[in-house]
């Protein structure tokens, strides 16, 4: 007489899980590394955002701002936009945005 049940072994279903552990240890670095470039990307924005605020402070003071308050104050940048990934400040410099 013949088993007529059909389904997955368990030795099947044991490889089939370890080749999709394989593939998602070896994404895990590239998806890391992205969301690095991701965060780094963002972290240069915010600073050319910073300073076309700083140019136009000059534009319209005729002299550079003291600080980041000072941007916030005119409301040419947001509170939200004086951070970077989470634990790094915007800062002004010599006249330029700089991350911290």
């Amino acid at each position: 007489m013949k088993n007529s049940k059909k389904g997955f072994t368990l030795l099947e279903m044991v490889i089939v899980l370890m080749v999709i552990s394989v593939i998602f240890l070896l994404s895990v670095p590239n998806i890391q590394k992205t969301m690095t470039i991701v965060r780094d990307k963002g972290c240069r924005a915010v600073e050319k955002v910073a300073d076309a605020a700083i140019l136009q402070y000059r534009m319209e003071h005729g002299n550079d701002p003291g600080g980041i308050q000072d941007l916030i104050a005119e409301g040419l940048l947001s509170e939200e936009q004086t951070h970077c990934g989470g634990d790094r400040n915007l800062v002004i410099t010599g006249g330029q945005a700089h991350i911290e």
